[in-house]
């Protein structure tokens, strides 16, 4: 038996030379991976850019240290080792975090006017593709770009500092062993007052008189002031060390001769995270504006002026606005063991305002979708 042929109706002659042709995804604001790789092709095309990347993320931090290496091994005694903590904490918050958000900021300006600067942008439309899928294909393309550089950065301080590491820890001027509780940190400033009341940092009233003169502790005389020859008790010594080294174990506990393993992979996580803020807000901002200059100086201004004036300086009436503000929220969320980016605190430079956690973290990802909206507005409504 042979099935006879379905004849061709009107109501189903459209649907059928439909079922014939693959469906028009262009409309789509998702972009593809073909759109993604065309992204990441155009921006590493921009060597000037790709090198500053690669520079200040991976070059800066491999030449100190190669320096130090070199000047450890050539004078050991006048120069201390290339690595640890205190090298690692310098680099990550003096050098990597500043300078790697104004960079990624600048490859967002540049993937966000990119289009505009060289002409192309109504060709793109002409195509058929979704604007908001042309917008949104920039995020991942930069990210593509932008997370190994930092990771590769992050990985050569990370090796050096932990191989290279001194091998006594040095606490406020004075060799000290690691991982002492707070009764060991005591017990061993009892044993070696010297060391304690001449060498660690002294705040606050402790009603001993006592101080570090010139040949070791000595006596003051309440109604002189300067230091007396008088000699001192070893009973006296014993007491104001033990309560300097209470004052001063919050400090002594974060302190170590290499990063901790934790504290390195919480660093990464931050920094990739600001690394993204600069890319993405910056991409955004660029975009809203149309060009690249204005946005990359607004953002350099944003990271060296605004962030610390607002992280640092209580202002009346305005305490909402700093923290609204994306970098002080970020400094709100830098793993613990780091000296803050901008307030030096901990080393007796200003405190940070004050900022819960979650309200920082609700800051960031506001920051990130209404640059996101705001980029992608503008691309959908541009003129071509």
């Amino acid at each position: 038996m042979t099935s006879s042929p379905i004849p061709i109706t009107p109501e189903n002659s459209s649907a059928r030379v439909l079922s014939e042709f693959p469906v028009d995804h262009r409309g789509s604001p998702v972009p593809t991976l073909a759109m993604i790789r065309t992204r990441v092709m155009e921006l590493r095309k921009r060597r000037g850019l790709t090198i500053a990347l690669v520079v200040v993320n991976i070059g800066i931090p491999a030449i100190f240290l190669a320096v130090r290496l070199i000047i450890h091994v050539v004078d050991p005694k006048s120069y201390g080792p290339a690595g640890g903590y205190g090298i690692f904490t310098n680099l990550v918050t003096g050098v990597m975090f500043i300078f790697g958000f104004i960079v990624a900021a600048t490859l967002g300006c540049t993937a966000g006017s990119v289009d505009l600067s060289e002409g192309v942008f109504r060709h793109l439309v002409v195509t058929g593709r979704s604007r908001l899928a042309l917008y949104f294909a920039r995020i991942p393309a930069g990210l593509t770009i932008l997370v190994p550089i930092v990771a590769v950065g992050f990985a050569t301080v990370c090796a050096v500092c932990v191989l290279a590491a001194p091998t006594q820890l040095h606490f406020d001027g004075a060799v000290v062993p690691q991982g002492l509780s707070e009764g060991g940190l005591v017990s061993w400033a009892k044993a070696n007052p010297q060391e304690v009341i001449c060498n660690f940092n002294y705040r606050g009233p402790i009603n001993v008189p006592v101080r570090c003169g010139p040949n070791g502790p000595v006596a003051i005389n309440p109604q002189t002031g300067p230091p007396a020859s008088t000699a001192v008790s070893t009973s006296q010594l014993a007491t104001l060390a033990a309560a300097i080294a209470v004052q001063d174990y919050s400090s002594y506990h974060q302190t170590f001769l290499k990063p901790p393993y934790s504290l390195m992979a919480q660093s990464l996580l931050w920094l990739e995270l600001e690394t993204a803020i600069g890319f993405i807000v910056g991409l955004g901002l660029a975009s809203l504006m149309g060009q690249r200059t204005v946005p990359v100086v607004l953002m350099i201004i944003l990271e060296i002026v605004l962030t610390p004036l607002f992280a640092t300086v209580n202002i009346p009436h305005l305490i909402d606005l700093q923290r609204a503000i994306v970098g002080v929220a970020t400094v709100h969320v830098e793993p613990l063991g780091l000296p803050s980016a901008f307030s030096g605190h901990g080393n007796g430079g200003p405190t940070l305002v004050p900022e819960s956690t979650s309200t920082a973290i609700v800051v960031i990802v506001g920051w990130l979708v209404v640059w996101t909206g705001l980029g992608a507005w503008r691309m959908a409504r541009r003129d071509v």
